[in-house]
């Protein structure tokens, strides 16, 4: 049976070769080809599906020869998209690890073939997580469309729903998120008639009701311990207004936030005064790697909506006590909105506890609606913080996430049309260098120009993400919530 299976694929590669034709240049252009995705000098990891893409001109037919450094090359020749073979792609950059490829494109243009000047792809040294999850989501504003959350597996093209809203009509799934990528340990928030915080961990999945008369809304924006014992919140009053200026659509506000953390084994949301301020707005929290600090964002209070434009915030953290779940009395500033006169947004340390990525805007926090949003590194070694000019473009960079080597992040643009939030992916070495960005491979590029749908908060997980969405339904529509405690600490 194998034989025979071998025979097969042996037939069918000839069979494809026979019908490519050679390829002798009438015109060489000195300049590589403008690509969609533009996957040219960038740099990927060994697991990464492949790179498949168009050359952005008319032609008749494309061809793709990919060489490997050291050894093994693909020839691909195809009407329309280079989809490159997964077997032979994987093979190829297996055997070249830690190498290159080197690419040498050509297209057929009334019956002549140009070829152009060759480009590298890099191969990491670094490995990265198995895959994404992220949410899929029309650019809406009032009501809820169809939208879901879905995992990718990076090594692949496949993309399966945890869950969709079509299960629960009517409301708006969000805020997912994983303890440092385990796939195993989940938090998820439904908003609507149904409303509830799922946390799956343990082997079980429950849904609780997060608001208690000491806060001032449901819980939003989790952060996993990495203990898993803790969850970080924010409690947030949110509005959504208008812009009347032509350049500007909607920004989303908040009259009121505060922050919690969730202890999973009593059951209690703890807070301390420092967290929750009638004379500032804390939000977007995220814990340290080793556990003991609790960064936010934190700006001085100001009357909503009349006052937007003044609310800037600072990245800020205080001490945590894991083992008895207390926080120390001294708020640190690392990141100052009075100095920079600008504010920051979505905080997120590297595991290895070097770095804390964050976003940087004019003003407020919700920065996905915000164009001249970029993203900042803060260097925790030296204290430096910068731009991260080798990533951002002039339109939204904005929500990011980690992988859990720390050598990989994945961020929200809408570089390529202003409207949609596509993933893009870098890896940073260990002396600082940042490689150039790509978006997510797709088995068709296409996808990202008909796509009627936003990637929204991406998010690296080390395995498959298994969800029971039986179980959540059968809950959700039960009236039945686990409700959370709440436990001040002064």
């Amino acid at each position: 049976m194998n034989r025979m299976k071998h025979y097969i694929i042996l037939c069918l590669a000839l069979i494809f070769t026979a019908c490519q034709e050679s390829v002798t240049p009438s015109e060489v252009v000195e300049a590589p080809p403008t690509l969609f995705p533009d996957y040219a000098e960038v740099t990927i990891p060994t697991t990464i599906a492949p790179l498949n893409f168009r050359v952005e001109t008319e032609y008749e037919k494309i061809d793709a020869l990919i060489e490997g450094s050291r050894s093994g090359s693909i020839h691909v020749q195809q009407s329309q998209v280079i989809d490159i073979p997964s077997r032979e792609w994987k093979r190829l950059l297996e055997d070249n690890a830690e190498g290159s490829l080197k690419l040498t494109i050509s297209i057929k243009q009334s019956g002549e073939w140009i070829q152009y000047k060759p480009f590298s792809i890099y191969i990491s040294p670094y490995s990265i997580d198995y895959g994404l999850v992220y949410r899929l989501i029309a650019p809406g504003y009032e009501v809820y469309s169809k939208m879901g959350i879905y995992q990718r597996n990076l090594s692949d093209f496949r993309q399966t729903a945890l869950l969709e809203n079509t299960l629960l009509p009517g409301n708006c799934i969000n805020c997912h998120s994983f303890c440092v990528g385990n796939p195993e340990q989940m938090s998820l928030h439904l908003r609507g008639e149904l409303g509830g915080t799922i946390l799956m961990a343990d082997g079980q999945t429950d849904i609780y009701n997060t608001k208690t008369d000491q806060t001032i809304g449901n819980c939003v924006y989790p952060y996993w311990h990495p203990s898993g014992k803790y969850i970080a919140y924010s409690v947030n009053e949110t509005r959504q207004v208008f812009h009347e200026r032509k350049d500007e659509r909607v920004e989303v506000v908040d009259a009121q936030s505060d922050m919690v953390v969730y202890n999973r084994e009593t059951n209690e949301l703890l807070s301390c005064p420092q967290l929750q301020s009638k004379d500032a707005f804390e939000t977007f929290p995220s814990f340290s790697p080793d556990g003991r600090w609790l960064y936010f964002c934190s700006s001085e209070a100001h009357p909503i909506p009349e006052a937007y434009e003044q609310v800037k915030y600072s990245l800020c953290r205080i001490p945590f006590d894991p083992a008895n779940g207390t926080f120390g009395e001294q708020v640190d500033t690392l990141v100052s909105a009075k100095a920079l006169d600008k504010s920051v947004s979505f905080p997120r340390p590297s595991y290895d506890g070097r770095y804390i990525m964050y976003v940087l805007s004019d003003y407020g926090n919700f920065s996905i609606w915000h164009k001249e949003a970029n993203l900042w590194l803060l260097d925790l070694q030296t204290n430096e913080t910068r731009e991260l000019v080798e990533i951002n473009s002039n339109n939204v960079d904005s929500y990011h996430s980690w992988s859990t080597n720390s050598h990989w992040f994945v961020f929200s643009s809408r570089r390529l049309d202003g409207l949609y939030t596509r993933p893009y992916l870098a890896s940073i070495d260990d002396t600082g260098h940042i490689s150039k960005p790509f978006l997510l491979p797709q088995k068709d590029p296409g996808l990202y120009d008909t796509s009627l749908y936003s990637f929204n908060i991406p998010e690296f997980v080390t395995g498959s993400v298994h969800f029971n969405t039986r179980e959540v339904e059968k809950k959700a529509i039960s009236p039945n919530r686990i409700q959370m405690k709440f436990k001040w600490q002064h």
